[in-house]
């Protein structure tokens, strides 16, 4: 009989070692899961404040294109200013469009080098 008293001791025991493995389990989910909420949430404010810089830097920069037209108009017409500021963006815009447009063509979308060895590596084991 002090056998069968034993092994309900030792069963009891492991009973409570799983329900403890359990409850620290779960515990340590929601640890996990409170600390992703409070990532998420400083992440959100990360980016709400990244777009709002980008939005007041687009509005400074216009504002600068704007003065820089306003003081070329202090030497020609306004709106032979504004003509020479248009001309001015457009160019910008078509240099940046030209080098990303040669950048796309260079850029190739398969992954060459990876096919490359796993061809090797059917190779190798055909062997």
């Amino acid at each position: 009989m002090t056998n069968t008293s034993g092994n309900h001791h030792v069963g009891a025991a492991a009973k409570q070692v799983a329900e403890h493995a359990s409850a620290i389990t779960r515990l340590e989910l929601e640890l996990a899961s409170l600390e992703l909420k409070q990532k998420a949430t400083s992440l959100t404010v990360g980016v709400g404040l990244g777009l709002g810089a980008a939005v007041f830097g687009l509005i400074g920069l216009a504002f600068a294109l704007a003065a820089i037209t306003a003081a070329i108009a202090l030497a020609v017409s306004v709106w032979v200013a504004l003509l020479i500021m248009t001309g001015a963006l457009l160019l910008v815009a078509g240099i940046m469009g030209a080098t990303a447009a040669g950048r796309f063509r260079r850029a190739k979308p398969m992954p060459e080098q990876a096919i490359a060895e796993a061809k090797r590596t059917a190779e190798a084991i055909k062997r």
